[in-house]
C-alpha cells in the first residue's frame, strides 16, 4: 500500500483535465497520481511502463471477482463459479469495460503503436484495465480495489445468465435437448470450399425429432459445428414456444364452461333460436377447436 504522506509533486504535475474525468468515471481520486499515468503508460511510449502493474491488477480481479460471485450467486457450485468468472475476466469483458471509459484517449503510445491502431487493440485496452486496478490497489488497498471493480462489473452482472454465460453453442444446445429428453443433434460434413489454407466448411446440424436441419459455416469444421449448432438451438427454443402456447390454448378450451361453446352453434341471422346444445355437442364442437390450438 502507499505511504499516506502527500505526494510532494502537485497533481497537476500527472494529471490533465481528462484524466481527472478518467478518474471519476473509475470512482477513485488517486493519491498517487503518478501511478494513474503509469497504468495508461503501453511500454512502446517509454518507462515506467504498466506492465508490472497489470501482472498484480489480474491476480487482484480475479480475487475480488471470485468474491463478488460468492456472494452475488449463493446456488452455483464451484464449477460454475469457475467457469463464471473465467468468462468475466476474459479480455473481451475487460475491452467492454475500456469502452465505457473510454480509456483509449488517454491511453500513451509510441508512435508505431499510434499509427497501427493500438489505442483500439483488444489486448492493449484489456491490459490497461487491469493495469488500472493494479494502481489502485496499490493506491487504496484491496476493499478500495473491489470497490471499484464491482461498480465496473455491475452492467455486466445485471445482464448476465450465470447459467450460459462461457459455454458454446454445441453445449448450450445439448443441454436443451436433454432437457426435453431428447435424442442428441447429429453433425455432418456437408461441404468445403477454398484452397487447403483457407478452406470454408459448411455443416450440417440436424434434430430429427423436431425436424430441425440447419447449415453453418466456418473457416474450420469446429467453427461450422458452432455456428450450425446456433441456428439449431434457436430453432428448437422457438418450436418450445410454440408448443407451450399450443398446451395453454387447448388447456384453456378444455377448461372453458360448457356454456361458452353456444356462440359456435349460433342461428343464422333471422332464424329462432335453437335448443341448448346439449352437453355432448358442446363437447364435440369444442373438440376440433381445442385440437386447432
Amino acid at each position: 500500500m502507499r505511504d499516506e504522506s502527500p505526494s510532494p509533486v502537485p497533481r497537476s504535475e500527472f494529471l490533465s483535465e481528462p484524466l481527472e474525468t478518467l478518474e471519476q468515471s473509475l470512482g477513485h481520486a488517486f493519491g498517487e497520481p503518478i501511478l494513474l499515468r503509469q497504468a495508461l503508460t503501453h511500454r512502446s511510449y517509454g518507462q515506467p511502463h504498466n506492465e508490472r502493474l497489470e501482472f498484480l491488477g489480474d491476480s487482484v480481479l480475479n480475487c475480488a471477482m471470485a468474491s463478488l460471485l460468492f456472494e452475488r450467486f449463493g446456488k452455483l457450485d464451484e464449477g460454475d463459479l469457475s467457469r463464471l468468472r473465467s468468462n468475466l475476466v476474459k479480455q473481451q469483458a475487460l475491452v467492454d469495460i475500456a469502452h465505457r471509459l473510454g480509456l483509449s484517449r488517454h491511453l500513451l503510445l509510441g508512435e508505431g503503436e499510434l499509427r497501427s491502431g493500438g489505442m483500439r487493440r483488444p489486448s492493449i485496452l484489456g491490459d490497461t484495465v487491469e493495469a488500472l486496478i493494479g494502481a489502485i490497489f496499490i493506491d487504496a488497498g484491496f476493499d478500495r480495489a473491489s470497490g471499484v471493480i464491482r461498480a465496473l462489473y455491475d452492467p455486466i452482472l445485471k445482464s448476465v445468465d450465470p447459467r450460459t454465460l462461457g459455454k458454446d453453442a454445441k453445449t448450450l444446445l445439448q443441454e436443451h435437448l436433454q432437457g426435453k429428453k431428447l435424442p442428441l443433434p447429429v453433425y455432418a460434413v456437408v461441404a468445403t470450399h477454398g484452397a487447403a489454407h483457407s478452406q470454408t466448411f459448411e455443416v450440417e446440424c440436424s434434430v430429427p425429432k423436431l425436424g430441425i436441419q440447419v447449415l453453418g459455416s466456418g473457416g474450420s469444421r469446429r467453427a461450422a459445428e458452432q455456428a450450425a449448432a446456433r441456428l439449431a438451438l434457436d430453432a428448437a427454443e422457438a418450436a418450445s414456444v410454440v408448443t407451450r402456447r399450443a398446451r395453454g390454448a387447448r388447456q384453456a378450451a378444455a377448461d372453458a364452461p360448457l356454456g361458452l361453446a353456444a356462440p359456435l352453434v349460433a342461428p343464422p341471422s333471422g332464424l329462432g333460436p335453437l335448443p341448448d346444445a346439449s352437453p355432448q355437442t358442446a363437447g364435440e364442437l369444442a373438440g376440433p377447436a381445442a385440437e386447432a390450438a
